[in-house]
């Protein structure tokens, strides 16, 4: 496993390989569901690449940047046992270099509702430092968790719109046994808030039984179901807990197909969120967004051609 520092390395990694190119981002501090990812993406593909950068532009003033849990020694121990390829660590400098102006900006209520409203800018943030990441390690595959759901919309529809040749995997949230959605941020608790922290998945499954057994639709009494369970535990802040569509992101007063049941809390001061992806039969879907084959096939002819001219 090589650790690549620099752009220009990657690039260089890149032009050594053949065959299809999985990528994994991350900012470290990696979990179950991190290597559920990598694992994933290392059946699927001749080459493995995972990325550890803590982006800044996706922070606000008032976040976690500064403290955002980071285990660089250990991440690598546990990439190395899956055997991944390269893990790009670049600094901040290294993407971001002195003289840095130009942004992905997404619109829309992708961006606007959510997070969006509580976190502006966040998702500039999260645009630019993935778009650059693609052009960099140029991969065919590219893994996301479904628990940052609203964060894989705009990264889908930013594939969509900008023509990016790479297909797009969105996997189920990886569970701890109490069914609390894996988080680095998790790190944070104690045991109090921890035990506290089991109440979103309770809440989130109540929701879904208010659909699945009472067959409501009705997205307050979804809704109203869920902030029950959340109202029996002390010390929990809901910031939203609202069902939208998984397209848009707009707020949905009917259940369709398909709908995000959508949680943000604090506990004191740590921000946690989780997601269920509903059908309107009540089942579970997976959004998994493919670029088209010829789109592939030509970037990789495009690739070889620029290979054999250096």
């Amino acid at each position: 496993m090589r650790i690549v520092r620099t752009v220009q390395a990657m690039r260089h990694e890149h032009e050594q390989w053949t065959g299809s190119v999985g990528f994994v981002p991350t900012m470290g501090y990696l979990h179950e569901g991190h290597l559920s990812l990598v694992r994933r993406a290392r059946r699927e593909n001749a080459h493995v690449v995972v990325s550890i950068f803590v982006n800044p532009t996706q922070f606000g003033p008032q976040e976690d940047l500064a403290t955002y849990p980071s285990n660089i020694e250990q991440d690598l121990e546990l990439l190395k046992t899956l055997e991944v390829d390269s893990v790009f660590l670049p600094s901040v400098a290294e993407m971001y270099p002195s003289g840095f102006t130009t942004y992905v900006h997404p619109e829309g209520s992708l961006t606007t509702q959510g997070e969006g409203a509580i976190r502006p800018g966040h998702f500039r943030g999260v645009a630019t430092v993935v778009q650059k990441l693609f052009h960099i390690v140029q991969p065919h595959n590219v893994y996301f968790g479904q628990k940052d759901a609203q964060q894989v919309a705009v990264i889908n529809q930013m594939i969509k719109d900008l023509n990016i040749p790479v297909i797009l995997h969105v996997l189920p949230t990886t569970r701890e046994p109490d069914g609390l959605a894996m988080s680095s941020r998790n790190s944070y608790l104690n045991a109090s808030a921890r035990a506290r922290a089991s109440a979103i998945y309770r809440a989130l499954r109540a929701a879904q039984a208010a659909f699945d057994e009472q067959h409501e639709t009705n997205s307050i009494a979804i809704i109203s179901a869920a902030r029950a369970v959340l109202q029996q535990e002390q010390g929990l802040q809901l910031e939203y807990f609202e069902l939208r569509d998984a397209n848009t992101f707009e707020p949905l007063t009917t259940l369709r197909a398909p709908a995000l049941l959508l949680i943000a809390v604090r506990l004191d001061t740590i921000r946690l969120i989780d997601n269920f992806v509903l059908h309107a039969d009540g089942t579970w879907i997976l959004v998994r967004q493919r670029a088209s084959p010829p789109q592939l096939n030509n970037l990789e002819q495009e690739r070889k051609k620029q290979c054999a001219t250096k």
